[in-house]
Formats: C-alpha cells, structure tokens, sequence
C-alpha cells in the first residue's frame, strides 16, 4: 500500500531567505503564494512545504522540524564540500564532529546534518550496504575500512 513519503512541511519566518536557501540545495520550486512554497524533491514524486507563521519560533527537538534527504553514497562523501560551496556549514549531531559523513553502524546509515535559515533540521542520509550490530557512531571511512 505505502510506497513512500509524498511531502513533509515546515515553519519558516522568511519565506523569500527560504526559498533562496532551499534553491542552493538544488530543490525545485513548484508554486510559491502569499505565505507558503512548494518545492520538488522529486519532481512528480515528493515534495517540501514551507509555511511562514511564528512555529518558526518552536524550539527543535528532532520530532518537530527535521526532514532527512535521501542521497547515494558517492554523494553523501561530498556533501560536506558540496554544502560549503553553497555557503551552509554542517553542524555536529553526535559530538563526533563534522569532518565527515557519521555512521550508524546497527541501523546501515551515513548522514550529514546542516539546519535552514529557521533552525530547522536537515539531514543527507543515506543506506548503506551492510548493518552491524554495533551502536558506537563512527566516520564513514573508518565503517568502510571495518566492514566493506
């Protein structure tokens, strides 16, 4: 019955800074109106809302604005740079550090997080070919050389 997930939605305070971010992360924008935007993740198949009003202001927990972006393994290794080019730092999720992509070894992810103009949280993730049962987080270079 579920095959995926059409559209997710967040606050924002600005919607012409937000739709200015979201183009540099090479979203499409859709339709714009008076006080939302509507981009393409996957032009067809999912989309981002983005919603001007004060939940903006609604502290973060990762249950309340956060969306993770499904990317391919070659590209979530140069996501960092790719995201420094368009002027967005990543942030530390883990206190790991942001030198490279973190890995969850017992749920098969590598991702990269960065927040919006608004705080909200951003995510590139993506799966990885082979889960351990391990819960210590790592760098994806030392999960390659472990276990590929």
């Amino acid at each position: 019955m579920i095959k995926g997930l059409y559209e997710a939605h967040i606050p924002v305070s600005n919607l012409q800074q937000s739709i200015d971010f979201y183009t540099k992360l090479g979203l499409t924008l859709y339709k714009r109106y008076d006080k939302v935007a509507f981009f393409w993740i996957e032009k067809g198949k999912s989309w981002i809302g983005l919603w001007v009003g004060s939940e903006a202001k609604i502290p973060y927990h990762v249950s309340l604005r956060h969306i993770a972006f499904y990317v391919d393994l070659e590209d979530i290794k140069k996501a960092k740079a790719w995201l420094k080019e368009r002027g967005i730092e990543v942030r530390d999720e883990f206190g790991i550090g942001t030198e490279e992509p973190i890995v969850i070894p017992s749920q098969a992810h590598a991702m990269i997080y960065f927040d919006d103009p608004d705080g909200n949280s951003l995510e590139l993730i993506t799966r990885l070919p082979k889960e351990v049962e391990q819960s210590e987080k790592m760098y994806l270079s030392e999960w390659e050389k472990q276990y590929l």
